[in-house]
């Protein structure tokens, strides 16, 4: 298990053969969190409900509704912006839709910036 080292102390050695199933189990254990955030949703409403926006756990947007009050020619500049706050807010939600659901996987590997 172990071997000599300098000074004729025992180094630890993992088992090469463990560790590579542990890391086959937890490929597969992150490609089943996958599957299950593509079909995870966060549903975003904006303005009132005037923009809301559903996006899946890999931050896929699967529908954009916009209530037909909140179309106004004169005001496309505030639709705009609902718009785009309800992306960016469902774009939040679903990141850390994903960071919960991958959190318990990638700490058990400790790679700092991995999530």
């Amino acid at each position: 298990m172990g071997s000599k080292g300098k000074g004729g102390r025992m180094r630890f050695q993992p088992d090469a053969s463990a560790m590579m199933k542990q890391v086959q189990q937890l490929q597969a254990q992150m490609l089943q969190a996958q599957e299950e955030l593509a079909e995870e949703t966060v549903t975003v409403s904006v303005g009132g409900g005037a923009v809301t926006v559903v996006m899946n756990g890999q931050q896929e947007v699967r529908s954009v509704t916009i209530d037909p009050a909140a179309v106004n020619p004169d005001e496309v500049d505030m639709l705009q912006d609902l718009i785009m706050a309800a992306m960016n807010e469902a774009l939040r939600k679903s990141r850390e839709l994903a960071e919960q659901k991958l959190a318990p996987l990638t700490g058990a590997l400790s790679i700092p910036g991995l999530m």
